[in-house]
């Protein structure tokens, strides 16, 4: 059993940043790879962005390119998502995720590909 634990979220202006940590416990942190989502108001969870287990490759979603990094610190089992220039369309609730398959090489980028979940925390942009 995994535990995935978000926080950072809040209320932000257009144009501004916020950094999302996800803290995890209960399994082996760094051998597998990790994912951050989101849910938008009326839309299907999307996968924002992935990392792999030793940090060494990640994705993006194309709408978050050059505006969103997604980093790990294996020493501290913490996965982050640096989030600049936000908009409105950026609003939505964040979950991390941990990959069910341990020593990935490529980042993990199907829903299915992921079996630990956090609750969730909220970013809402506002103008």
């Amino acid at each position: 059993q995994e535990q995935l634990v978000e926080s950072g979220g809040g209320l932000v202006q257009v144009g501004g940043s916020l950094r999302l940590s996800c803290a995890a416990s209960g399994r082996a942190f760094s051998g597998y790879g990790m994912g951050w989502f989101r849910r938008a108001p009326g839309k299907e969870r999307e996968l924002v962005a992935s990392i792999t287990w030793d940090g060494d490759m990640t994705d993006y979603t194309d709408s978050v390119k050059g505006r969103f990094t997604i980093s790990r610190d294996n020493a501290k089992n913490t996965v982050y998502l640096q989030m600049n220039s936000l908009n409105l369309e950026d609003t939505a609730v964040y979950f991390c995720a941990a990959d069910r398959v341990r020593w990935r090489s490529v980042p993990p980028l199907s829903r299915d590909a992921y079996e630990y979940w956090g609750k969730g925390a909220q970013v809402t942009v506002s103008s």
